[in-house]
């Protein structure tokens, strides 16, 4: 399939980029990766009359540390550095772990976070992880700037809350406090290159490494029109000691968070019990590197 005619515009500075999505605000599409919009665009689902590049514009390729206290990763950082960066890997794992299984190697080197995100689809991967870690998202326009929470950003399948003259710039996120674990998981008919079934990103902090649970924060994906924190499971969790019986009752909760469709990948009922299987097995995931956590 061919790809229908555009105006291709490839600004090297932020300002030039915001400019041009100010004069042509409903008219272009952003370009990041392109792993998703490009196919968009040859199934004629998107047919935007131009298509803006942010690749030369410098910073955003970058994930930078914030004075010991978080990390600022750029919105066109690719899947591939994300996996691969020591920083995301020790201290945010469930994005790390997340990024490592977005499709295949391929799709890793081109597929960037900011364009996962602004595509709200409720089965990608990074949403979940972004959302137990307490992403904050950074938009920019000509007029100005604002911050996002990603639990907010959501709004429906495929809808986010972006302006057509807004640019997602970077994605910022504190680090998780001692003692904290998490992780991230996925299911899939195959390994590769697949569309969630359900996916799950969770996060646990102990008050000490054989100590309760004082903070829980659970998402899924996959599972509603949006990606959602199952607040009541994370609720359930605070205060107790845990234990993979815990987590299973935690699942089970997380369930009554949902409302799976059935589709060509798998029914409702199926999805319900992956549900509560995934949950379980995230939580002891990230349990086991609470325990490990190293200042």
């Amino acid at each position: 399939m061919l790809l229908p005619k555009f105006h291709y515009h490839e600004p090297s500075t932020l300002e030039e980029a915001l400019q041009l999505l100010s004069e042509l605000g409903g008219n272009a599409k952003v370009l990041a990766g392109g792993t998703d919009l490009l196919v968009r665009m040859k199934q004629k689902i998107d047919m935007p009359s131009h298509v803006i590049s942010i690749a030369r514009i410098p910073g955003l390729s970058s994930i930078t540390p914030r004075n010991g206290h978080g990390v600022s990763i750029g919105s066109a950082v690719t899947a591939a550095a994300l996996a691969k960066d020591e920083l995301m890997r020790d201290r945010f794992a469930p994005l790390a772990l997340a990024a490592g299984r977005l499709g295949a190697p391929m799709i890793r080197n081109r597929a960037t976070i900011g364009g996962n995100l602004v595509n709200g689809r409720p089965a990608a991967d990074l949403s979940p992880p972004c959302m137990v870690l307490g992403a904050t998202l950074k938009l920019k326009s000509l007029s100005g700037e604002r911050e996002v929470s990603v639990n907010d950003f959501f709004r429906g399948p495929g809808d986010v809350f972006i302006e057509p003259n807004e640019l997602l710039v970077s994605i910022n996120l504190q680090t998780p406090p001692p003692w904290s674990g998490g992780s991230y998981t996925k299911l899939g008919a195959r390994k590769t290159l697949e569309i969630s079934m359900v996916n799950v990103a969770t996060l646990i902090t102990l008050q000490s490494p054989d100590g309760p649970i004082i903070e829980a924060r659970i998402a899924l994906g996959a599972v509603a029109p949006t990606p959602v924190r199952a607040f009541a499971a994370e609720e359930f969790l605070i205060g107790r000691d845990p234990s993979e019986e815990l987590f299973r009752q935690a699942g089970e909760i997380g369930v009554g968070m949902c409302s799976p469709i059935t589709d060509h990948r798998g029914t409702m009922e199926y999805r319900c019990m992956m549900i509560e299987v995934l949950t379980r097995r995230s939580l002891v995931e990230a349990l086991g590197q609470a325990r490990s956590w190293k200042s």
